[in-house]
């Protein structure tokens, strides 16, 4: 076995020597140092060639029979045979009018190899290695090999990693490459810090980039490590969380990453330059274009006066008006916006200029990296194709949309220049990342007790862009089953379409008098009508739900000990409905917003066959803002009503909405609204209408990595009314039933976990009727592996 440690050494001795042959007397190997003088042979011979043709040698050497040649020739020709990369030893002589030119070459590569590798598969580094079997052995690419697996080491984390390439000789000058590696001990991210910001506290700005800091929960990331470019990608995500909280004049002094080696941990600093906070000022549109009307294109500016700065917001107009402005026949005309500071008032007026742009054609797009996902996947992100106006906005509207899709690690788009000076190349270069998931969950809930689940999960399903999902979960009292099939791209337009499958099972427990077993699906359509923001969906539903009691088969012996509106409800029976609903969403992020609102309408008619009859209407809405940013508190408010009406047959107890802890806590689940006094059984309401105010902070006195935070909250609300046919049956026996005001306060301890949140929530009603049934205490979350 020998080692390569000298490698790169040797063979440039070898050249350098080689560099001082000059022409010897005839019979004299020419090597060393003489008078420079020309010389003129007849023949050229090639001794030691095996693999490699004798023609082939010729061919690289400046020398050619017949011709007069000196030391210059030799040097370049020993150079050049050299930089081939086949020979390990080359030398020339002369014997007569003969050239003598002898050649050692590089071995084959019979097998390539890793000992000591245990954290990165052999698939991975051979990725990396440019050496191959059955090609010859270099000692540049090897050294060059022993590179890139140390900087493949150092990306995944592992500064102390060290590489030694070996071979090992074989018959027929053969080698086995072997590159002995010790991984050494994960190098990982110390500290984070900031330097000059105010605004933001450090833990918040922590959570707006992808590294993370090193602790006990280490050994389950990934991104707690030190890599360059997650370096570059989390600096361009503090400029654009900046731009996009009102600093128009942010930017970061300086990135910097610094290795202590004793203890084998990075220590990451930020230095940053916040500026001050604008407002938009004066908001206009301009236009060179005769037959464009700027005030026309006002409605579709997304920046108004006195709002706070927002980057992602002019993007938004720009990418607008452009759209607007290529409907008219503009197919070249590029918006730019112009801003103007105001520095004293602390204002940022903006004027969108409209004008036609140079005209630019799109040559041809190149979709590289996409392993996995299917071309058209990529292609249809984009508003424009192969001959259309090249135009920017719509290139930095396809970039973002590629990268909210989450099919790819890093989506970068670039162009050069076409076959002619109108022609424009764009080139879309991708990373692909895993986008299937296998979850486990076990929990805990108060109303439900131990609750478990397993989901498989595809969002790129074939790599046609579809989402997938298969699960099975349930607890002491339910069991749920459930399939999830979306296309986003619905008939190649972009609408999606989707199709659930479910079955429910609930057991009869303290808080729920009878057994209910519902199979169904439904199918909906989602179509954009404000991208981003502003969604309709159509739905139809379709399910069949049987209600029984475990110790009666008999629905008329029921009544004796439970109500007679539940009795009336036992049966099986299917409901056939049809809805929509108006979704309007500006948050930041959709698991866990931090800014930003979202209100939904739903509206849905059943009775398009089957029993239920009946129209039931729901509004929703939050809004999240944060109050103290250096602080990292945040505060956010919800509302929620709604309604349902009988347009036939009378309303069942499972058709009314139920009392839930989810909407007011301190409650039990069904433990308000309207209750029959025979049993005690909740009967539901026809109308509902809540509120939440909460505040949630991090716990100063626990380390951030841990993800704790509290929260204050008080809630209120109330479910009332029942169904006049219903009413009917069960008599005079209800309680409850009038509009009462339900109010709670109280405290909850939360935690993003690395199995996923968890809460557990300490509630006390405040204002309740004497009939409700009350729960100070709830744990709800799961955990997924």
């Amino acid at each position: 076995m020998q080692s390569f440690k000298n490698l790169s050494r040797v063979s440039l001795l070898a050249i350098a020597v080689a560099a001082t042959s000059t022409v010897a007397p005839v019979g004299t190997p020419l090597i060393g140092a003489g008078v420079a003088r020309a010389a003129v042979v007849n023949k050229i011979v090639v001794n030691g060639a095996t693999r490699v043709e004798d023609e082939t040698v010729r061919d690289y050497l400046t020398i050619r029979p017949g011709k007069s040649f000196s030391a210059i020739d030799i040097d370049e020709s020993l150079t050049t045979l050299y930089a081939t990369g086949l020979f390990a030893d080359v030398s020339i002589g002369q014997r007569g009018s003969t050239l003598i030119v002898d050649v050692k070459e590089n071995p084959v590569i019979g097998r390539i190899s890793f000992e000591g590798n245990k954290r990165l598969a052999d698939d991975a580094l051979k990725s990396v290695v440019r050496s191959s079997e059955r090609s010859m052995l270099t000692r540049a690419r090897v050294q060059s090999d022993a590179q890139n697996l140390l900087e493949a080491y150092r990306r995944s984390g592992r500064y102390r990693a060290s590489v030694e390439p070996k071979i090992i000789e074989r018959a027929n000058n053969r080698v086995d490459l072997v590159f002995e590696i010790e991984e050494g001990d994960k190098t990982g991210v110390a500290r984070i810090s900031f330097i000059g910001n105010k605004a933001f506290s450090d833990g918040y700005l922590r959570e707006q980039i992808q590294t993370r800091e090193s602790g006990f929960l280490g050994w389950l990331r990934t991104t707690d490590v030190y890599d360059p470019d997650r370096l570059n990608v989390d600096e361009e995500s503090l400029r654009q969380f900046y731009y996009q909280k009102g600093y128009a004049d942010f930017r970061i002094v300086s990135a910097v990453a610094d290795l202590d080696r004793e203890q084998n941990i990075f220590y990451v600093t930020f230095t940053v330059d916040e500026g001050e906070r604008y407002e938009f000022g004066d908001i206009g549109v301009d236009t060179s274009l005769s037959a464009i009307d700027p005030e026309a294109m006002r409605q579709y500016v997304r920046t108004q006066s006195g709002d706070t700065y927002n980057s992602l917001e002019v993007e938004k107009t720009l990418e607008a008006l452009t759209l607007e402005v290529s409907k008219a026949g503009y197919a070249f005309a590029q918006v730019r916006p112009r801003g103007e500071r105001d520095y004293e008032n602390k204002t940022v007026s903006i004027t969108y200029l409209i004008e036609e742009g140079p005209r630019v054609y799109v040559e041809r797009i190149n979709v590289r990296g996409n392993d996995r996902t299917r071309e058209y996947v990529i292609r249809r992100e984009f508003d424009l194709a192969e001959g259309d106006a090249y135009n920017r906005i719509l290139l930095d509207k396809a970039e973002r949309r590629l990268q909210n899709t989450q099919y790819f690690q890093s989506v970068r788009i670039t162009r050069q220049q076409g076959s002619a000076p109108d022609r424009v190349i764009i080139n879309v270069d991708v990373e692909e990342q895993p986008t299937g998931e296998v979850s486990f969950g076990v929990g805990y809930s108060t109303s439900d007790g131990v609750i478990g689940d397993i989901s498989i999960t595809e969002r790129n399903f074939l790599g046609r862009g579809q989402y997938v999902k298969a699960a099975v979960g349930g607890g002491t009292d339910n069991q749920k089953y459930e399939f999830k099939f979306v296309e986003p791209f619905f008939m190649g337009r972009r609408i999606s379409a989707g199709l659930d499958v479910y079955r429910r099972v609930y057991d009869q427990n303290s808080t729920r008098a009878y057994e209910e077993q519902t199979t169904g699906g439904a199918v909906n359509f989602g179509l954009p009508l404000r991208e981003d923001e502003l969604t309709l969906n159509l739905f139809y539903k379709l399910y069949q739900r049987d209600l029984s009691r475990s110790d009666s088969t008999d629905i008329n012996d029921c009544a004796e000990d439970v109500s007679l509106g539940v009795c009336d409800s036992l049966g099986q029976y299917t409901t056939s409905l049809a809805g929509f609903s108006f979704v309007y969403n500006t948050l930041d992020n959709n698991l866990s917003p931090r800014d930003g609102v979202v209100v939904s309408y739903e509206q849905e008619v059943a009775g398009l066959g089957g029993i239920s009859q009946y129209a039931r209407g729901q509004l929703k809405g939050s809004a999240f803002q944060e109050l103290y940013p250096e602080w990292g508190l945040l505060g956010f408010v919800k509302g929620s009503a709604g309604y349902i009406e009988s347009i036939g047959n009378r309303l069942r107890v499972t058709d009314q909405f139920q009392g839930s802890p989810e909407v007011i806590r301190g409650f039990e689940s069904n433990g308000y609204g309207p209750r029959d006094s025979v049993g005690g059984d909740a009967l539901g309401g026809k109308y509902f209408v809540a509120g939440t105010v909460e505040g949630q902070f991090p716990f100063p006195v626990f380390p951030e990595e841990l993800g704790l935070s509290g929260a204050v909250f008080a809630d209120a609300g109330s479910l009332w009314g029942i169904d006049s046919d219903l009413s009917n049956v069960i008599g005079n026996t209800v309680q409850s039933e009038d509009f009462y005001l339900r109010a709670s306060v109280g405290f909850g301890v939360l935690w993003q976990s690395p199995f996923g949140p968890l809460r557990a929530d300490f509630a006390w009603p405040v204002l309740k009727n004497d009939v409700d049934e009350t729960q100070v205490f709830k744990l709800s979350g799961g955990t997924r592996f």
